[in-house]
């Protein structure tokens, strides 16, 4: 026998009002995940994709040995070194010409092994050598020296080292800065020009009270060596702080 509905269970709704709130809340809950899943994934591929540079130019002032100096961030290579304080060494990238740390605008410079003249790099550390290169030409590279002198890019000398030097295939090139000092810098020549790498050639300065500077570069800037010279001093000349106050660092020769 068929029993015949009442009229409350004809004009009663499809879905209780207790199970609409359920399932608005359910809604809300998962746009809420969506946008935070959209957030974090934002986040972290901007955070690959910086790859450890930053963008902030904030001032980051490191005391080494004597010397104290001031950065903008962006021009620390490793981001454990961006703080403030006392350290053993500081490094740092640069780019070539313009001296300027990361930047959004210019990250295929510091992203693409193939351009390495696109980069210049600096070890910044307190000084264990009485002389820097250029002071260790006479006295002691000249002995290694095979005495067979070529004619180098833009007036340098090139100066091949005997086999019992120690240098496997390293040369050196020799030149005379424009204030008559000596120029030295240590080069692993590559092969082929396209084979070159940020780390071919590499000279290290003395600068301010107790610094010493290794910079690296690629051999196809040897051309520019007395720029490079000028502006590595220039450039960290500016970076000296005494009493608070940035200062004209005493550049060592």
């Amino acid at each position: 026998m068929t029993v015949a509905a009442t009229g409350s269970d004809e004009h009663a709704p499809l879905l209780s009002n207790r199970l609409l709130t359920r399932l608005t809340i359910s809604v809300a809950v998962l746009a809420g995940v969506t946008v935070a899943i959209s957030l974090a994934g934002r986040m972290l591929g901007e955070r690959i994709a910086l790859a450890g540079h930053t963008e902030s130019a904030q001032p980051i002032d490191i005391v080494i040995g004597q010397d104290q100096i001031r950065l903008p961030a962006n021009t620390i290579r490793f981001e454990e070194q961006r703080q403030t304080g006392r350290a053993e060494r500081v490094d740092l990238y640069l780019t070539w010409p313009e001296m300027k740390g990361y930047s959004n605008a210019e990250r295929v410079k510091f992203n693409d092994a193939s351009r390495p003249e696109s980069l210049i790099f600096l070890n910044l550390s307190q000084s264990t050598m009485s002389k820097d290169m250029s002071g260790r030409l006479g006295p002691i590279y000249s002995h290694l020296f095979d005495d067979r002198p070529e004619p180098g890019p833009a007036g340098l000398t090139l100066q091949p080292l005997k086999d019992t030097s120690g240098y496997g295939g390293e040369v050196f090139f020799t030149g005379v800065l424009p204030d008559g000092s000596d120029y030295a810098v240590r080069c692993m020549m590559p092969a082929d020009p396209s084979q070159s790498t940020s780390a071919d050639c590499q000279r290290d300065i003395h600068i301010g009270r107790d610094l010493s500077v290794l910079y690296r570069f690629s051999s196809r800037l040897l051309p520019q060596w007395q720029a490079m010279e000028a502006r590595v001093r220039d450039y960290l000349g500016q970076s000296f702080i005494e009493d608070g106050h940035p200062s004209s660092a005493r550049l060592n020769r």
